[in-house]
């Protein structure tokens, strides 16, 4: 689907919620479904859902809803990732690995070829039966692999350096897991995860509502 005109950062972060809701109620035999509905479901307005699925062009049929399976057909093209993203992992400490299993990724269109490390106790092994590389190999990989996304999840220390190889190979996006923001050329897309930033608004949340606040986030 064609997107006519820019569409706001949060309508973009709230679709692929929207995404798993509706792989929900396929799984479930839900054929169709209204946006109130859908709404008590995912604690949301109607009016949100009809304004966010409008900026895309996706009207629901009126007295009859939205098709399910159709709509999170619609929704997965815009997000990309029906067509599937081949993926690499640089770090395969307790979070690289952990990832690696992470069956969803391959559910959403998100195919795991590769691991790379530096420490040479985990090179050579594998993980959910893909292999750890070492490091120097990577420039190599990326060239006759390649791979859309590389997730990172070395230590701090290590971050821009990994960034550079990656920029030099081309890499098209990067999810960044370490603890740093990183900076990258506008060819490339980025998403930095800092995992201890919502573990610091559920403590701001929990507190407020220890103080009776109604100014919660």
């Amino acid at each position: 689907m064609n997107q006519k005109k820019k569409v706001s950062a949060e309508v973009i972060k709230r679709l692929p919620r929207y995404y798993r809701y509706l792989g929900d109620l396929k799984k479930n035999g839900v054929v169709r479904i209204s946006s109130k509905a859908l709404a008590q479901s995912m604690k949301v307005t109607a009016s949100q859902i009809r304004q966010d699925f409008n900026c895309f062009g996706m009207f629901g049929q009126q007295g009859y809803g939205y098709n399910v399976e159709a709509l999170q057909t619609v929704i997965g093209e815009i997000l990309g990732i029906n067509s599937g993203h081949k993926t690499i992992i640089i770090g395969a400490g307790y979070l690289g690995h952990a990832l690696a299993n992470y069956k969803s990724f391959e559910k959403r269109g998100f195919k795991l070829i590769g691991i790379f490390d530096i420490d040479k106790e985990v090179i050579g092994q594998k993980i959910n039966n893909v292999d750890i590389m070492p490091m120097d190999q990577i420039e190599q990989f990326v060239k006759l692999h390649k791979p859309d996304i590389a997730i990172i999840t070395v230590p701090k220390s290590a971050a821009n350096e990994v960034v550079d190889v990656l920029i030099k190979c081309k890499i098209k996006g990067v999810l960044n897991f370490t603890y740093t923001d990183i900076a990258v050329p506008d060819g490339i897309a980025i998403e930095n995860v800092h995992p201890s930033d919502a573990l610091m608004t559920l403590s701001y949340k929990i507190k407020t509502k220890k103080e009776g606040k109604g100014n919660e986030v």
